[in-house]
């Protein structure tokens, strides 16, 4: 089967997961009544509860839950490639410890901003993230004119050890708050909205774009600094761009829904044995798969104990840990 056939194929199969998605919840609805409800231009005809239910309860949630998926898939995508480790991340740079302590500094203090209405927490949340990547940025520069790969993520990890102490000790002092931080920590889609996604959109298309459009050189780096500088790739200033694109994606994905971890370490390992290693086909497909994970996990926090909801970053651990640790053992079993 071709790359193209499988790409098409991946289409489909996202399409079915996102439609279950919609389907399966704590009311019942059939497949007709849901095509029915897309596709029907007499709305008069269907069940005023069941059309609530499905246009502004669940198409928003899994919407955004695809959205998520795909952000964090394409994020983790390139950081793996740009850094050369099967397991970093966009959070290795520290990316969901910052957004996670400027959501929670919203909470405790009450802060509002009048023009930004229910969008200050996502807003204050992403920025602190990106604020967190700059300052690894600028550090592992200070250290390492070259910024390799190894001062990068090193750099990455004090930070988010430095921030996670910060956001625990807030925890440990405003009590009144923990069941909503710890609760935000863990993920949740139950506040999707259209106009949250409305916001969402643009920002997953035009990163996965541009780092899209980044292809070729990420291709190159992949093969290591050296062969990319004899090659003519810009290596800093590619580093700097893609590392910017993918905080990007991975601030805004956290500040909007919370701490969801490991789709951004299981989509781009399933996609290469696939596909292969062209980012052309890489960046895309993990895009369509960590959306169709994001919903499946989804689904099942919010319908094996209905109707009460599981966090959803407790899902995708209990899933993406097994994953996470055979990995890293595979890792090491090669490199031996």
């Amino acid at each position: 089967m071709s790359k193209k056939s499988r790409l098409l194929l991946a289409l489909l199969l996202s399409s079915i997961v996102l439609l279950a998605g919609v389907k399966i919840g704590s009311v019942s609805v059939s497949f007709s009544t849901l095509f029915e409800t897309i596709f029907s231009a007499n709305s008069n005809r269907l069940d005023e509860t069941t059309t609530t239910i499905l246009w502004n309860v669940r198409f928003p949630r899994v919407v955004m839950a695809f959205l998520v998926g795909a952000a964090l898939a394409v994020s983790g995508t390139v950081m793996q490639s740009l850094l050369g480790n099967p397991l970093a991340s966009a959070y290795t740079l520290g990316v969901s410890s910052g957004a996670s302590l400027g959501a929670a500094l919203v909470i405790i203090t009450g802060f509002t901003i009048p023009i930004l209405s229910g969008f200050v927490l996502p807003f204050v949340g992403f920025i602190f993230g990106l604020v967190t990547v700059f300052i690894v940025l600028i550090m592992s520069q200070r250290l390492d004119q070259k910024m390799t790969n190894q001062t990068v993520i090193l750099v990455g990890m004090v930070m988010t050890l430095f921030v996670g102490a910060m956001l625990t000790m807030l925890t440990a002092l405003f009590k009144d708050y923990l069941q909503q931080l710890v609760f935000w920590q863990m993920g949740s889609f139950s506040g999707s909205t259209w106009g949250k996604i409305q916001i969402f959109i643009p920002i997953v298309f035009i990163g996965t774009v541009c780092l899209w459009l980044d292809s070729s050189g990420l291709d190159v780096l992949s093969l290591g600094e050296e062969q990319a500088l004899i090659s003519g790739v810009e290596v800093k200033h590619l580093k700097l761009r893609v590392m910017v694109l993918a905080a990007l994606l991975a601030g805004s994905a956290v500040s909007f829904v919370g701490v969801i971890g490991f789709i951004d370490l299981i989509a781009p390992h399933v996609i290469r044995r696939y596909f292969g290693a062209a980012h052309r086909w890489v960046i895309p497909c993990s895009a369509l798969l960590g959306g169709s994970l994001m919903v499946l996990g989804d689904t099942i926090s919010r319908t094996l104990l209905s109707p009460q909801e599981i966090p959803i970053g407790a899902v995708t651990a209990l899933i993406g840990a097994p994953f996470f640790m055979y990995v890293y053992f595979n890792k090491r079993r090669n490199s031996l």
